[in-house]
């Protein structure tokens, strides 16, 4: 019996008619969409436009966790139940683990965006797999990351974490199971299933790295403050109506 790969592009942040042809022609499977500042049922209505027999778009959420100077991105996959980002790390995960997400851990200890190996460490049962390599992230940051996998002992990822349509497949994670559903890459990834991470070779693969860190630097900068001055409320942010309250003691930005 014929052994089944299934590639996933764990962590992406656009999506278009663009984006899938690419996806497909980098033989991805699956990719996860997580968008910065957008509310689930938009990501998810999304992700269900472009899904098609070939390639599977899963909808997620990155969530800002904890106060602005020291913030902890936490990737939520198989939520039911939007939550909001500017809420406390303990009350995301407390939230994720009701919904029966599984969690992921995207770029540890990049900047001050990301969960410490002390995070991970306290929170271990709480997280399913933290990213080994990060195609954003220079090859000294993704070494840290592949520190931070062997010592936490969690199951590893990859992804492309693509903000520029360019970058969709340049790096992913394998999975040895068939993923066909949502809730497929939900159990695949909450119960530890064998994979393989891998990324693109050569120097177009650096360059490509190289520009999306470059992007990091204008969407901390004049990315937010466009945010800011222009945008008002973020549609994530916990006193949004939306959220009916369930989250105004959590909030802590």
């Amino acid at each position: 019996m014929t052994a089944v790969t299934t590639r996933v592009d764990a962590h992406v942040k656009v999506l278009d008619e663009t984006v899938v042809a690419r996806a497909k022609a980098r033989n991805i499977d699956v990719l996860v969409y997580a968008p910065h500042f957008t509310r689930l049922p938009e990501i998810r209505s999304r992700a269900d436009e472009f899904s098609d027999d070939d390639l599977l778009v899963v909808p997620a959420r990155e969530v800002f966790a904890g106060p602005w100077h020291q913030r902890r991105h936490v990737l939520a996959v198989g939520l039911s139940d939007p939550v909001p980002d500017f809420i406390s790390l303990d009350a995301a995960l407390r939230e994720f683990e009701r919904q029966d997400a599984a969690v992921l851990v995207p770029h540890p200890e990049l900047l001050n965006v990301s969960l410490t190996a002390g995070d991970i460490a306290a929170h271990a049962d709480r997280i399913h797999a933290v990213e080994s390599y990060n195609a954003k992230c220079l090859p000294p940051q993704n070494s840290r990351s592949r520190s931070i996998v062997e010592g936490s002992e969690k199951p590893a990822f990859g992804s492309s974490y693509a903000h520029l349509r360019r970058s969709v497949g340049e790096a992913w994670t394998a999975f040895d199971a068939r993923i066909d559903t949502e809730t497929d890459l939900v159990t695949t990834f909450r119960e530890g299933h064998p994979r393989n991470v891998g990324h693109r070779p050569g120097l177009g693969h650096r360059l490509q790295g190289a520009l999306e860190f470059a992007h990091l630097g204008w969407e901390n900068t004049w990315g937010k403050l466009d945010r800011i001055l222009l945008s008002g409320m973020e549609a994530t942010h916990p006193k949004q109506v939306a959220y009916g309250g369930r989250f105004d003691d959590d909030f802590v930005y």
